[in-house]
């Protein structure tokens, strides 16, 4: 029965990242369509692909980790197609940092990874040490959206922090739990506690600020009778604010 109920968990686990992992696609689809990534940073990319090639790393170290590796080849693959795309239409500095940082997390630490633990490591040694770097990756991340909270509290607008992807990681992390504590792999169960607790704590700050937002967008529409101009100038004020922002895109596993 539990086997049965940990390979449903991974199924859905599967379908939820796979969504996750596609939420970013309207945003390269504008990339493309502008010819221009407009402010757009490729760190949330690099940090999903280092993460996708650390937990297939693991998957194939360890027993029955095929649940893990279907999801995670999809994701490196996908996350490679955003970072190229970004990398024809970025400009020279950015495409230069970029490279610096896909060489850093994906070459020299996943390299310094894999072949320490392959020469200096065997058996299950191996396997556990790899999943304690993949655990402490996986905090780490989930601790990344305090900076966004942080930012709503302070603002007092959820602009910047989407309430239907914030759900879907949440139930994300839910169901990774639930695969990882039936198969009794610790390495991916534990890490998910942390990203329901921030998950939940993101919904809730965006039910209660929700509130303010609409108002304050209400307030800088245009009053009737402004000239033209100036509502083109407003809109082309929210436009640029809405280029700027910074998708963000969380490690699924």
């Amino acid at each position: 029965m539990a086997p049965n109920m940990a390979n449903a968990f991974g199924i859905l686990g599967n379908v939820v990242s796979f969504l996750v992992y596609l939420a970013p696609v309207p945003t390269f689809h504008s990339i493309f369509k502008k010819k221009s990534t407009e402010g757009f940073q490729a760190i949330p990319y690099a940090v999903a692909l280092f993460s996708a090639m650390l937990y297939l790393y693991y998957a194939f170290l360890k027993k029955n980790g095929m649940m893990l590796i279907t999801i995670n080849t999809f994701g490196c693959t996908i996350e490679v197609v955003y970072l190229a795309i970004y990398m024809i239409y970025a400009t020279k500095e950015s495409r230069v940092f970029t490279t610096k940082l896909i060489l850093l997390l994906n070459v020299s630490s996943l390299g310094l990874i894999t072949l320490c633990t392959f020469y200096f490591a065997h058996g299950l040694l191996r396997v556990n040490i790899v999943g304690w770097i993949c655990a402490v990756f996986s905090v780490a991340v989930f601790v990344a959206p305090l900076s966004i909270m942080r930012q709503v509290v302070r603002t007092k607008s959820v602009e910047y922090m989407p309430f239907t992807l914030s759900c879907f990681l949440t139930l994300c992390a839910v169901v990774w739990f639930f695969y990882g504590f039936l198969i009794k792999d610790y390495y991916i169960a534990t890490p998910n506690i942390l990203g329901f607790v921030f998950g939940l704590a993101q919904m809730m700050l965006y039910l209660v600020y929700k509130n303010d937002s609409m108002c304050r967008n209400q307030q800088i529409q245009p009053a009737e009778g402004d000239s033209s101009k100036d509502g083109d100038d407003n809109h082309h004020q929210q436009k640029s604010s809405s280029n700027n922002q910074e998708v963000e895109v969380v490690v699924v596993n």
